[in-house]
Parts: structure tokens; C-alpha cells; sequence
């Protein structure tokens, strides 16, 4: 896999470009085979798979001149929600800094990044997916504008995907639609560590139009980041086991999203979710992000599914949120569950009706 980096990617200033804009929306996603634990710049211990969903998104536009006097610092003004903020820019700024090997342009423009999310940020809905591969097509889209350099789909989709994992592991899996595995494997020829490839051509009509209701029992910032979640797993005494167990899962997880094995491909999210939160309560120190309604919810799944012979199945990323995953011809019937007796258990009623889609738009 190549690094990208290209010092001739440099405007020419006795030409410059007229200001301008660009602009993605790109979805979030649910991880079904979990990656947790990293190694080098953003590599992962293990591979992972998830599906890449729809109403759960983030808007960016990046607006772009020239800068009036040479300066090699990123100059940037950051905007979520139409509010400044310090912290995001903070981040964002240094993720420029980071990839300017790979687009060296950023040093000669004043940009400011407009971002605004469908969804509670920082809650464990993988909003940091969703905005740097945004902002991973963003750059993309604005290296073809000045350069012409990525013409060919695919090649713009893998170099976004492999720009997304630097500043956020599970956000190269944002950029391909339906599902995405990121990792290398023997199950999936052409895989690799470096980005994610799409899973959309092997995948069974049942997984197309899965559906994954999001229900947001806290919205409020976790106490441990995913970022110190995973370095805390290069300490855990499981952590070896759990990468041997995360590659065996995606080979049977890929099976069973080729055949439509609804069963497997739920006994899977569920033991993959509860095994993510097990590492984390057996991390030095260590931690607990389910809440009492969490807890509650999973019973509630695990209670109708027996009653109703439903395919109804629960996942959690890194937070007290539940994703609820099952078939869209089951919907009607999910959905009046879900009002009746698991909306109670959300913070303030608040439920996500997502399904998997058809990855991010240009806007």
C-alpha cells in the first residue's frame, strides 16, 4: 500500500484558485466483528466488519483561498453547529498538520470547516467516523479540483478510506456502502490494514436494507474516549485471545453475510458487543460504560425474541447506547415494540431509526 504522500501536490501562487467549497455527507457505521486495540499510526489488532448506516451522518464543508502571505502553519477556522469550537478544532487542526505529507496544498490555503452531525456526538455512535471520513472526502475532493489527480471512483474511495483511518480507525469504513470489513484477512482477497474494502457485492439482498434503531439510553460524553479505550487494551490480559477470537468471527461473519444467515450474523453481534464491553471492565484501570437501561434493554431483546421467534439482535459500540438489528420486512412490527415498551428506557424517549445505506453523498 502506498503512503500518499506526494510533495508535487503544490499550487502554483502565480495562479491561484478562486475561493471555493467543497462538501460530503458521510454516514456512521455499526461494527458487528468489533475493532478495539491498535498498533503503529493507526492500525488494527484485529480485522473488523460493520455495516454503514443512513440517518445517523455527518455534514462538512470546507471552504478554501489562498493564503495572502506564505505561512507554513494550518490556518483554520472550525464550526460545529454553526459555533465555534476549540476542542474539535484543536483536533482537526492537528489531523491537517498530520496529513500534509499527503496533501501538501493545505499549508497555502485559510480554510474553515462547517460540520454539523445528525446525532449526539461523542455518545458511542462513531461520530468520529462519520466526520473524518467526511473530512477524508473533503480533502479528496479538493486534491482532484486543484490536481485532476483522482479521476478513477475507486481509487478516489481507497485513498479517502486510507486518509479516514489516520484520524479515526473505524472512519475508513465509512466511506464504502451497505458494509465495509477493515483488516487484513484470509477470508477477503485484496484486504488490508490500511484501509477498508466494500463489502456491498458480496452481500446477501437481506443485509441491504437491514435495519439498526439506534436507542440513545445517555447522550452525554463517555467517560473514557475511544481513543484511551484502546490503548488501555495493550495492557489487558485478554487482549491476544481477543484478536485470535475477532479474526475467527469475521471469517464466519463474512460467510454469513454472503448466505443471508440472519442467525449467525446475530449471535455474532451480540457476542462480539458484549466481548467489547467485557474488555473494557477487565482493563488496568478498569471501566464500565453500560448504563442500568443498557442492561435492561438487552433483556427486553433477548425476552422478545424468545417470545416472538423475531430475529431481532442487539450490538453496542464504545457507549451505553443500544443498536437494535433486524430485517426490514420485520419493521412494522419491531418498530411498535420499540414505541410501546424500549422507548421508555431512552434519555428523553430519543430513538435513531437507521438502516444500512448506500454510504456518502457529495453535496
Amino acid at each position: 500500500m502506498a503512503t500518499y504522500e506526494n510533495p508535487r501536490l503544490v499550487l502554483d501562487s502565480s495562479r491561484p484558485p478562486e475561493p471555493g467549497k467543497v462538501a460530503w455527507r458521510s454516514p456512521s457505521n455499526i461494527a458487528i466483528v468489533k475493532y478495539w486495540g491498535k498498533r503503529g499510526v493507526q492500525l488494527p489488532q484485529n480485522p473488523s466488519v460493520s455495516l454503514t448506516l443512513t440517518a445517523a451522518y455527518t455534514d462538512m464543508a470546507l471552504e478554501y483561498a489562498l493564503k495572502e502571505h506564505p505561512d507554513p502553519k494550518i490556518e483554520l477556522a472550525f464550526f460545529f453547529e454553526d459555533r465555534p469550537h476549540e476542542a474539535f478544532q484543536s483536533k482537526v487542526a492537528a489531523f491537517l498538520e498530520s496529513v500534509t505529507p499527503i496533501f501538501p496544498f493545505l499549508r497555502q490555503l485559510k480554510i474553515t470547516l462547517r460540520t454539523a452531525n445528525s446525532f449526539p456526538h461523542s455518545t458511542g455512535i462513531a461520530s468520529s467516523a462519520s466526520s473524518m471520513s467526511a473530512l477524508a472526502l473533503c480533502l479528496c475532493s479538493l486534491e482532484h479540483r486543484f490536481f485532476q489527480t483522482l479521476p478513477d471512483d475507486a481509487e478516489f474511495d481507497r485513498k479517502a478510506s486510507y486518509v479516514a483511518r489516520l484520524g479515526s480507525g473505524s472512519a475508513c469504513r465509512s466511506i464504502y456502502p451497505y458494509a465495509a470489513l477493515w483488516g487484513l484477512t484470509p477470508a477477503l482477497p485484496g484486504s488490508s490494514d490500511e484501509c477498508a474494502v466494500p463489502l456491498d457485492t458480496q452481500l446477501h439482498p437481506v443485509f441491504k436494507s437491514f435495519r439498526d434503531d439506534v436507542l440513545v439510553v445517555s447522550a452525554a460524553e463517555k467517560a473514557v474516549s475511544s481513543r484511551a479505550g484502546h490503548a488501555l487494551m495493550e495492557g489487558n490480559p485478554f487482549a491476544e485471545t481477543r484478536y485470535a477470537q475477532a479474526r475467527s468471527r469475521t471469517v464466519r461473519l463474512l460467510e454469513a453475510l454472503r448466505s443471508g444467515d440472519v442467525e449467525a450474523f446475530g449471535q455474532i453481534a451480540e457476542d462480539e458487543a458484549l466481548a467489547l464491553h467485557a474488555l473494557m471492565m477487565c482493563s488496568q484501570p478498569p471501566y464500565l460504560l453500560l448504563q442500568p437501561n443498557t442492561v435492561a434493554i438487552l433483556h427486553q431483546v433477548r425476552a422478545f425474541r424468545q417470545e416472538t421467534r423475531l430475529p431481532v439482535y442487539f450490538t453496542l459500540d464504545a457507549g451505553p447506547n443500544v443498536h437494535l438489528l433486524y430485517p426490514a420486512q420485520h419493521a412494522d412490527a419491531v418498530r411498535l415494540w420499540v414505541e410501546n415498551v424500549l422507548k421508555p428506557f431512552c434519555e428523553n424517549g430519543f430513538y435513531l431509526a437507521d438502516s444500512a445505506g448506500e454510504g456518502p453523498k457529495e453535496l
